[in-house]
């Protein structure tokens, strides 16, 4: 039950916290809170010593089912591995940093809020250990409703357009991944008799050339959208610019988690034939992303907006790398995916705190603030740092295996995907000169760090700089789940693993 129980911890968690929070704001602050620790003591406590000595031929620390709708085929599956474990504990790191620097910034209906909060992280969570498709698309859909209210509640100016616009697209693309899943459902009653929904079970299903294309693109619409790729990136910089700090720290840190998730979770394993058909394309795409988003976010005077931008160039790396087909890139995806929660979530932290000194995102209206925020400035710095790729950083780590990896595989698409660090190298640094160096607009005093925020803030720097230099563990737990990834027919290579996985192999089917 600890798997179930990591789920309903959240449920039961936000439900508390909008009773209490009727009569006591700050209890229901405490309950979030304790829910959040209270589930990361739980994932720890029970999987952590498990992580490193996984079963060599499951590949599962946790695997569990119930029946549900027997009649249909619909149980309640969830299982966890060296995949999952690490977006399931990145989902509880930043839930706890999303309640905490909610704590001043966040005034009405705070039970309310609290509750969307919990049952987005709800949501979360159960999309990264479910194995049931059509639990999975349920949880998929429940992480919905709460963040447009996170939005459309406790946004900022534009914030019912902003909302409309991301419920419009993740909904439409949700129900395309619905058809395609309710076709491979029938798609395996006609060949074995039997109706499932059950991962494992659908895994083995033998599609056609064109219908496991067509169903493929019914799961890349929606994971596309959320990851987001160009140009189905439109909805996230008008959704991280009007939401709250802790609603931007969800969406850039967790939500567009679960589209690379679904990739190499289930557009690799379930279509093998179209994932390798479609991956040069896929791989072009990703490095457009790379570019376009750098470019844009250089282009932006509005803080949060640029930020967002920076998400858009950092997740074509994961783009990049799940379709290149390399053991050694789909490592780097997986630390590429931590490391930009923790950086871009950090940065979206900043954002926040600024905009609640300053009442501006607006950086022509900033400037000189090192004299009167040295804490805060040289969080940003850090961060910014972080986010160009500095050695030492979660992020240099995660896009140095993704480029090594895919070289091997199109040199000419990794060579252009280089171009992106210069990209970043500028906005990056653009960042701190505009909001904390040169000359200051005018004369403040502002508040620098508190003790809560530099709580929030040092917690980051560790999280960012452990997967910096001691990136092994990450590495180590996840390679055995990738090894039992079937891949295409052909341009496949899993090379020189930094943990000793060295195997290649190209026209040969697995």
């Amino acid at each position: 039950m600890i798997l179930l129980w990591l789920f309903l911890i959240l449920i039961i968690g936000g439900f508390a916290a909008w009773l209490i929070g009727r009569g006591s704001p700050l209890g229901a602050r405490y309950v979030a809170l304790g829910a959040l620790l209270l589930d990361s003591v739980v994932l720890l406590a029970n999987f952590w010593g498990g992580l490193f000595g996984l079963n060599p031929e499951t590949g599962w620390l946790e695997r569990v089912s119930w029946p549900w709708i027997p009649q249909f085929g619909i149980n309640i599956e969830l299982g966890l591995d060296g995949l999952s474990f690490w977006l399931v504990a990145l989902t509880l790191f930043l839930g706890i940093v999303s309640v905490l620097v909610s704590w001043g910034e966040i005034d009405k209906r705070v039970g309310f809020f609290h509750f969307n909060l919990l049952w987005i992280l709800a949501g979360i969570l159960g999309v990264f250990i479910s194995l049931d498709l059509f639990l999975f698309y349920f949880l998929w859909e429940l992480m919905l409703v709460p963040m447009y209210f996170l939005i459309a509640i406790w946004g900022h100016e534009n914030r019912t357009y902003a909302s409309l616009k991301f419920f419009i697209f993740t909904q439409l693309s949700g129900l395309f991944m619905l058809i395609a899943i309710l076709g491979l459902y029938f798609a395996h009653h006609a060949q074995s008799g039997v109706y499932t929904f059950s991962y494992s079970a659908l895994i083995g299903t033998t599609l056609g050339s064109s219908t496991g294309r067509l169903l493929a693109m019914g799961f890349l619409a929606a994971f596309l959208v959320k990851l987001p790729a160009v140009p189905l990136h439109t909805w996230l910089p008008d959704a991280h610019t009007q939401a709250p700090t802790a609603g931007s720290v969800i969406l850039a840190g967790l939500l567009l988690k679960t589209g690379a998730y679904g990739l190499l979770r289930f557009v690799l394993p379930l279509f093998p034939e179209a994932s390798h058909d479609m991956a040069m394309p896929l791989m072009i795409i990703g490095v457009v992303g790379i570019l376009y988003g750098a470019i844009l976010a250089f282009a932006q005077t509005d803080l949060k907006r640029l930020v967002a931008y920076t998400s858009v160039s950092h997740m074509g790396f994961v783009l990049l790398g799940v379709f290149s087909f390399s053991q050694l890139a789909m490592e780097g995806v997986l630390v590429q995916m931590l490391a930009h929660g923790i950086s871009t979530g950090a940065l979206f932290v900043v954002a926040g705190l600024m905009q609640e000194r300053l009442g501006t995102r607006d950086m022509d209206k900033m400037g000189g603030l090192w004299r009167v925020m040295p804490g805060m400035g040289a969080t940003a710095l850090i961060f910014a740092v972080a986010s160009l790729g500095l050695p030492g950083l979660g992020n240099f780590v995660g896009e140095f295996l993704v480029l090594i990896g895919t070289w091997r595989v199109a040199p000419g698409v990794t060579g252009a995907a280089v171009i992106g660090l210069i990209l970043a190298t500028v906005y990056a640094l653009w960042i701190v000169q505009k909001v904390f160096q040169g000359k200051a607009e005018k004369s403040v005093t502002l508040a620098d760090l508190n003790v809560r925020e530099w709580v929030i803030m040092g917690c980051l720097i560790v999280a960012i700089g452990w997967l910096g230099l001691f990136p092994q563990p990450v590495l180590r737990s996840v390679a055995p789940v990738l090894e039992r990834i079937p891949h295409g027919t052909s341009m496949v290579l899993l090379i020189d693993s930094p943990i000793g996985h060295t195997r290649m192999e190209e026209g040969e089917h697995e």
